[in-house]
């Protein structure tokens, strides 16, 4: 009598370029094979003459489990076939289990196989070029709540995610979930999806999209569905998650100080309260949320309606061509790249020669005299404050006299004497694009990145920030 033995394996996605020879060597040497009957179509032509094919019908594993061990019981050498891998979702952890509860002196060999995830990789490039998951959206024996916590694990982790079980007759809306759980927490829109229908096999599709595009309604059962993670990226019509050996640039050309950049928006922005806010006050807030790591930003920045979007178009149009700020700090936060693509040039008059003079006259603080000679020589620029609230109120007296008439102002001085009453006086001048800071917090980094916000407002649909970093 021989040794008795089930060996499980897994046949691959279903090409039988796709199964591995030490799987072939088992299926020629089983006298029983075990499994559901669409699969034995792609290993018929291997097996030996008199092989015994046993097919337990679809959703009866614990039957296909139970038979295998009373055929092996008895002396045969049973092989036991899955789909893809036998060890992700098929049948190797029942057979163990199994062998457990009979206190079964079966042996059992495990044999791994292509599973439809890495078939479905290949077919769309190298999505999953670095650490992923791979999640079923079955709840047939594992409870939604706990498949819902996973996928959100998943996406917070930001793991490339390989989705099986995506879809059945009874399961329509999981997959509508999943997607609204990955784009809450903060997955960008812009991340490449793609999906295999029947991966290796006569009817095989392949199919790339993003997932703001991606539509649940294109799936089926027979689907692999890939999604990337935050440096997966498309080039001619192939996904790719870079393993980081071009460590100077990403795949998209971004910086890594970009890179970083874009991912930390993305953290911010899946961390707002109100998520629900026009896209140009929103960059400005990511902006100053970025730079101050600061939540309270969501209560404190104001911003009018549009003035982000205004602001930028006066600079590219060259409407605007000069950014005035009240103290040096606030001039040297400002990007110089953005500036040089722009055509725009910064000036602070703090250290003017004739600003200590004029101080000195009128009994005022060099700030402010500073914004005096500023409104001469540029009364249209965009004023920017970020330190001296004596300043910002000099440029609203000057501009409710009529002796100013500035494009823009950003009013973020901080401290604690006048810096509440300065940016009370700004919010008035009802057809100035205006970004405040209210209350007493701000800064001069937080009046410059507020500047480079609108310098690069066209990089806001994407998400993405840094373009000068």
């Amino acid at each position: 009598m021989k040794h008795p033995k089930i060996i499980v394996a897994g046949i691959g996605p279903g090409s039988e370029q796709d199964i591995t020879p030490a799987v072939l060597a088992a299926v020629q040497e089983a006298d029983v094979v075990i499994g559901y009957k669409y699969y034995f179509q792609f290993i018929t032509s291997f097996l030996r003459p008199g092989t015994q094919c046993i097919d337990t019908g679809m959703k009866r594993e614990r039957a296909r489990a139970e038979q295998a061990f009373e055929w092996a019981e008895q002396g045969h050498t049973v092989c036991v076939i899955s789909s893809g891998d036998a060890g992700i979702y098929g049948m190797t952890p029942l057979i163990y289990e199994m062998k457990r509860e009979r206190n079964s002196s079966v042996e059992i060999i495990a044999l791994p196989g292509i599973s439809a995830f890495q078939k479905a990789a290949s077919l769309l490039g190298a999505p999953i070029g670095h650490d992923f998951c791979v999640i079923s959206l079955s709840d047939l024996m594992t409870p939604w709540e706990r498949i819902e916590k996973r996928i959100i694990a998943a996406a917070q982790a930001d793991f490339v995610t390989a989705v099986y079980n995506p879809k059945s007759e009874g399961r329509y809306w999981q997959l509508y979930r999943l997607k609204e759980l990955f784009l809450r927490e903060g997955r960008s829109k812009e991340t490449p999806v793609g999906y295999v229908r029947q991966a290796g096999r006569p009817e095989q599709e392949v199919h790339l999209t993003t997932l703001a595009e991606f539509n649940p309604e294109e799936i089926d059962m027979f689907t692999v569905i890939i999604i990337g993670n935050s440096q997966s990226t498309t080039f001619n019509h192939t996904f790719i998650t870079p393993r980081g050996y071009y460590r100077e640039t990403t795949e998209s050309g971004t910086s890594i100080g970009q890179d970083i950049m874009i991912r930390s928006f993305r953290t911010i922005e899946a961390e707002l309260t109100n998520k629900n806010i026009p896209l140009d006050h929103k960059w400005a807030l990511l902006h100053a949320i970025h730079t101050t790591a600061d939540f309270d930003m969501e209560r404190l920045l104001y911003t009018d309606l549009g003035a982000v979007a205004s602001l930028y178009e006066q600079f590219r149009s060259q409407a605007i061509k000069t950014i005035i700020t009240d103290v040096t700090m606030a001039a040297s936060g400002i990007r110089k790249g953005a500036l040089q693509r722009l055509g725009v040039e910064v000036k602070c008059y703090l250290h003017d020669e004739r600003v200590a003079a004029l101080a000195a006259q009128k009994g005022i603080t060099r700030t402010q005299a500073g914004i005096r000679l500023a409104v001469e020589e540029h009364p249209g620029a965009l004023y920017v404050f970020g330190n001296a609230p004596t300043a910002l109120m000099e440029l609203c007296e000057l501009t409710r006299k009529g002796k100013a008439t500035p494009a823009g102002i950003i009013a973020a001085p901080v401290g604690f004497v006048h810096v509440e009453e300065s940016k009370h006086m700004t919010k008035p001048f009802i057809n100035l694009p205006k970004l405040i800071v209210e209350g007493r917090k701000g800064g001069s980094n937080l009046a410059a990145t507020l500047v480079n916000a609108i310098l690069c407002y066209n990089d806001a649909e994407q998400l993405k920030p840094g373009r000068d970093v």
